[in-house]
């Protein structure tokens, strides 16, 4: 069996990885809060860990591997649009407005990252849908001295757990002196962190023992985590932005919780996302959604790409000359994958192990993009496009799409040669040759070589053809 060896935020160190039981591997990851388009840093993950999640299931089957990914939908950004909503004359009740807002912006979601290839998680619970196990949780954490009630509020005993700061390196007081905490006169102490708060009557709230209210962040996550995967579990995964105060704060409570438990074995974080060369903003003019991308035409497989050139343990940089980099290279590995590959056989030859190898090292994707490269160079057509697939680039079903166009082109040169024939004919009694020529450009524009002599006319698929471009002509 192939060894996964991966970076351990937690102890800092790359580490074979050893699943709690190789028959039911277990992964769970921040999910997005879905109060708006996912935009391209909130993509990352998604791409890196569905990597993760395709290299267990090939390694350990993929019947034995659990992964779960959340959707926040208690956040006040989505109360405040749902709000929004309700005052300009949207009708329904507020909770009625804030579902509408939750499903349309999951339903954008799903369609984003379907576009970059991601498999869909086994499970993606919403917090709303787990308020129970949450005030379950709180309440287990106050009766053990770990969390206590004030003011409405329920909040976390930061310093009840001696290794809180473990995962982020840094001590309680060096965290106090170099990061903004809500002061709040009903803290015990300045880093104890809210489980629930009070709900008013323009937010949405459910009953509790501490009066109408919802949960905060940090519990969501634990909650879910541990009625899907139970009290230890093997990856816990998310962006470098998390792991202080989120990741944190979710080992603390969980392990208080649950003491029997170990939570998360392994905790990977990837790192933030550039573009050109600056951070994402609105204020640069460089921030831009998924979507956003698509809808100017960049397939989901080029992002994809792009994401997968960097190792997810680097800063990545979007840039210009690297998406014209991916395309490229991806419509090579499509024309030569289709024309030299056997597609049946493909199906039943397991991606390149020098591929797996690199992935299987803490996700070297930029290694394992190499390898791809080598398989197309020595002409390993079958594993170049079973590799494709299982790195969620080119699925089998893309090529099966392009031969069939192939086909169906082919079909199509032939109507079109003998109609070029005709128009040839026309234009030496006219002395007008303009249609011919027309005619030819668009040809020679979709890759068609045109080949005319006094016998008639040939039209040849070049190395560049492009079927799609004949669709004009029809």
């Amino acid at each position: 069996m192939v060894t996964i060896r991966l970076t351990n935020s937690k102890t800092r160190k790359k580490e074979d990885f050893a699943p709690i039981d190789d028959k039911n591997v277990r992964m769970y990851v921040c999910g997005p809060t879905v109060y708006d388009r996912a935009h391209l840093g909130n993509a990352r993950p998604v791409v890196v860990f569905d990597t993760l999640y395709r290299l267990l299931r090939h390694v350990y089957g993929p019947d034995q591997v659990t992964y779960v990914r959340n959707f926040t939908d208690v956040d006040d950004k989505i109360n405040a649009e749902a709000l929004r909503r309700q005052k300009a004359g949207s009708p329904g009740t507020l909770e009625d407005l804030i579902h509408q807002r939750t499903e349309e912006t999951i339903a954008w979601y799903h369609a984003d990252m379907d576009a970059l290839g991601a498999l869909r998680p086994n499970h993606e619970p919403r917090a709303t849908e787990f308020i129970a196990q949450m005030i379950a949780m709180i309440d287990g954490l106050i009766a053990s001295g770990h969390a206590y009630e004030a003011n409405g509020h329920v909040l976390f005993r930061v310093r009840s757990y001696k290794d809180y700061g473990k995962l982020s390196g840094r001590s309680i007081d060096d965290m106090i002196a170099g990061a903004r905490v809500e002061v709040a006169p009903f803290k015990e102490d300045p880093m104890d962190f809210v489980l629930w708060k009070p709900s008013s009557g323009e937010e949405p709230g459910w009953s509790s023992p501490w009066g109408k209210g919802r949960p905060g962040w940090h519990i969501e996550c634990s909650a879910m985590a541990h009625e899907l995967l139970g009290e230890s579990f093997d990856i816990h995964g998310g962006g470098l932005d998390l792991q202080f105060p989120h990741h944190e704060n979710e080992i603390a409570q969980s392990a208080c919780a649950h003491p029997h438990g170990d939570f998360a074995h392994y905790w990977l974080h990837n790192e933030m996302l550039q573009v050109e060369g600056k951070k994402m903003s609105k204020s640069l003019g460089n921030f831009f959604t998924v979507r956003d991308l698509l809808d100017q035409g960049i397939p989901g497989e080029v992002i994809r790409f792009v994401f997968l050139m960097t190792h997810y343990r680097s800063p990545m940089d979007w840039t210009a000359e690297k998406r014209v980099v991916a395309a490229t290279k991806l419509e090579d590995y499509l024309v030569l994958g289709e024309r030299f590959a056997d597609l049946g056989k493909a199906r039943q030859t397991a991606p390149a192990r020098e591929v797996v190898d690199a992935l299987a090292d803490d996700l070297n994707t930029h290694l394992a993009l190499s390898e791809v490269d080598q398989l197309l160079g020595n002409a390993r057509w079958n594993e170049l496009v079973s590799t494709l697939d299982f790195l969620g680039l080119i699925p089998f079903e893309r090529f099966d799409e392009r031969r069939e166009l192939l086909n169906n082109s082919v079909v199509f040169l032939n109507q079109l040669s003998e109609h070029l024939v005709e128009v040839r004919q026309s234009a030496m009694t006219s002395k007008d040759f303009s249609a011919v020529d027309a005619l030819k450009s668009a040809l020679i524009a979709a890759g068609v070589e045109v080949r005319m002599s006094k016998a008639g006319v040939e039209l040849v698929p070049g190395p560049n053809f492009d079927p799609t471009k004949l669709a004009a002509l029809q």
